[in-house]
């Protein structure tokens, strides 16, 4: 599992651990990981879900008045390195 991966599953399990139901999806450049929040959610509870995303890349609360409300947190995959990425024809 890529490192992104790894971050994802540890946000997704502290998110589980406040009692929030995650979803965790690859994608070609990210991991993300959604999760609905409640609207009875504690201030207490806030603060150890804002602990969690904050170890994302990015993060957000998508609310609406039909869907409630779902946050999100996005974890970048590391971008491969290949020395010079122009390939041999352009090499100096």
């Amino acid at each position: 599992m890529p490192a992104s991966g790894v971050s994802a599953a540890a946000i997704a399990a502290r998110l589980s651990a406040v009692g929030l139901f995650t979803r965790v999806e690859e994608h070609d450049r990210h991991t993300t990981v959604e999760a609905e929040v409640p609207e009875s959610l504690s201030a207490d509870l806030w603060r150890e879900v804002l602990e969690a995303v904050a170890e994302a890349d990015r993060f957000g609360l998508l609310a609406t008045s039909l869907n409630g409300r779902t946050l999100w947190a996005a974890v970048r995959k590391a971008a491969l390195t290949t020395g010079d990425v122009r390939g041999p024809s352009h090499q100096r």
